[in-house]
């Protein structure tokens, strides 16, 4: 049974998240490090959905089956979820995995950089079934980096520490990034599928009337209709292609008006009407940011 978004368990501190699952109390209130073996499925009634008020990283030694569009592939390495706080994500089903897991509240990276450029990781609102599949060699890299964070946490608490730690995390995104393009390009033959099946869900958005007129999709759109996530959607395009969502719609958006100005003699305001645009202003104003022309001017030039 599909389980209810509508019906879930928030946790607000990591206290409360180690009560939950049986671990010790954190040594830091803001910050922490499980290994999974080490938890407990709470015997009590657990809502099917989670939400947590801070950051999520976990690394499973088994992932299973993982979806990439319409398709399931089965990797036996394991990997690395990252979930953002705010980010709904199904509880864990049983606790035969092993691996780690980091918890950072978001007030642990007050004062530092990170604070900011954490909010730039986009596989932070990646789905579960978009995790970062590591090689052993990757693997490697990344258990050095969780044993240093490890180590921090549970043995050493001086002036530096939390440097030390925030230094650690923003490594192991830096990492996980390189990782994940290096995976949209392993898996470039599935992704192409997917990047067909998004170019054919343009042309049906630019190509019929109906929708058109209905305005230009957006990111989250065209991901609900593919069955990945925005950002997802977004940083594999960006990889293979070179344009994100957006600016894919926008191309799209300018090829199709720039069809429309030079085969038909519609007026701008008709052909703002035509495309969803309430306003033609915003029209113009669009189609000349991405064209240093205004309609008009391009109409002219390719006549």
């Amino acid at each position: 049974m599909k389980s209810n978004p509508n019906h879930f368990h928030k946790f607000h501190s990591l206290t409360e998240f180690h009560k939950m699952f049986g671990v010790p109390k954190p040594e830091h209130p803001l910050v922490s490090f499980i290994r999974l073996e080490d938890m407990t499925l709470p015997v009590e009634e657990l809502s099917e959905n989670l939400i947590l008020d801070f950051y999520k990283i976990a690394y499973k030694d088994t992932i299973g089956s993982a979806k990439y569009g319409q398709h399931h592939y089965d990797f036996g390495e394991g990997g690395l979820v990252f979930t953002a706080p705010g980010q709904l994500f199904e509880k864990p089903k049983n606790n035969k995995s092993k691996g780690f897991l980091i918890l950072l509240h978001p007030d642990f990276l007050l004062s530092y950089p990170l604070a900011k450029k954490i909010r730039q990781y986009g596989f932070f609102s990646y789905a579960t079934d978009e995790a970062l599949h590591v090689s052993e060699k990757e693997k490697e890299t990344l258990f050095s980096v969780f044993k240093i964070i490890e180590e921090e946490l549970n043995n050493r608490t001086d002036d530096v520490s939390q440097d030390v730690v925030v230094s650690q995390i923003e490594l192991l995104l830096n990492y996980s990034s390189r990782y994940y393009k290096r995976q949209f390009i392993t898996y470039k033959a599935v992704n192409d599928r997917l990047i067909d099946k998004f170019e054919k869900v343009l042309d049906v958005y630019f190509n019929t009337d109906e929708e058109l007129q209905n305005g230009m999709p957006t990111v989250q759109d065209l991901a609900d209709q593919l069955n990945v996530s925005a950002n997802y959607l977004s940083d594999m395009l960006r990889s293979l292609t070179g344009f994100n969502t957006q600016q894919h719609i926008h191309n799209r958006f300018i090829e199709t008006a720039k069809k429309i100005l030079s085969t038909t003699d519609l007026s701008v305001s008709e052909i703002a009407y035509h495309m969803g645009f309430e306003y033609p202003q915003s029209f113009t104003r669009l189609f000349k940011s991405k064209t240093n022309q205004t309609p008009l001017e391009f109409r002219q030039s390719f006549n």
